[in-house]
């Protein structure tokens, strides 16, 4: 059994440890709150662009390049989105067992498929299994922004316009709430606009709409500002799920800690009074050695 003096060490490191992840848990608690504001301002902004695109491709018949799918899809680009950082159970894991099983189980029907790593985790993940991504991005957490979001978007544009991939994917982890974050593998290029479900009445007061400019420059514009939107909505749902996580995950080390400091207290009492007693048996036989 360990000295007194270990146990009393164990306790004091084990409570350390709990301050520090109590700390984490607050700090994390209270970026998710902003993350959690971020996500629900944009919300009304990207549905009502969805139906204004939806509502002209469908009145106007408008098609463009973003929008078209291809047949036969043979090179594939695929965003891997996870933190930086650690200590958040398991949420890089998640996303880079199903990114591995994507590749896994595609490479061989595919023609290329590359990769493009945001977050060092997931990075470092693939790094380990000697595949590169062809791009990375690195300090989301803190550099998170729409011209970051931006500047991602438009060069996935070029890369689709240019021909050089049919299809482009993002593994993240999609934001749900503090205790629940779900692994989603979201096809980003060609976009998918959902057909409006007018009436007779809308439809004709669409088709009776001037626009100026054409109705295709309208909807090339709103496209390139949908899917940029689209990034940053992904970006800031992967930050949110990571502190979500990561609350969690110092929450149940916290509550660990105290167990353990329970335990070894429990201990630490039942050698601290084994000594005592063997103390004490020693002094009254010493005592009774002296009578005889």
């Amino acid at each position: 059994m360990a000295n007194l003096k270990d146990i009393r060490m164990r306790i004091d490191s084990t409570k350390n440890t709990q301050q520090i992840t109590k700390a984490m848990k607050l700090v994390s608690a209270a970026k998710l709150r902003r993350a959690q504001n971020n996500i629900t301002n944009m919300r009304p902004y990207a549905i009502t662009l969805k139906k204004v695109i939806a509502n002209i491709t469908a009145t106007q018949k408008v098609s463009h390049p973003l929008m078209k799918k291809k047949d036969n899809v043979k090179n594939v680009l695929l965003i891997v989105l996870t933190s930086d950082r650690g200590l958040c159970g398991g949420f890089n894991s998640g996303i880079n067992k199903f990114a591995e099983k994507y590749y896994q189980d595609n490479k061989p029907k595919l023609a290329k498929l590359d990769f493009i790593f945001i977050g060092k985790r997931g990075l470092d993940y693939f790094a380990r299994r000697d595949i590169k991504g062809i791009q990375s991005f690195l300090k989301l957490d803190k550099e998170i922004s729409y011209d970051l979001a931006k500047g991602v978007a438009e060069n996935l544009i070029k890369f689709f316009l240019d021909g050089e991939y049919d299809e482009i994917r993002m593994v993240y982890n999609e934001f749900r709430s503090a205790i629940s974050q779900v692994v989603t593998c979201e096809t980003l290029l060609p976009i998918e606009v959902d057909k409006p479900s007018l009436d007779a009445i809308s439809r004709q007061a669409s088709n009776d709409i001037i626009f100026d400019p054409s109705p295709e420059a309208i909807v090339e514009d709103l496209l390139k500002k949908n899917f940029n939107l689209q990034m940053y909505r992904a970006m800031s749902e992967s930050v949110a799920s990571e502190h979500g996580a990561r609350m969690t995950a110092m929450e149940n080390a916290s509550n660990n800690a105290k167990e353990m400091i329970n335990r070894l207290t429990l201990t630490y009492n039942k050698a601290r009074q084994e000594k005592i007693t063997t103390e004490l048996i020693e002094i009254v036989s010493g005592a009774e050695a002296l009578k005889v």
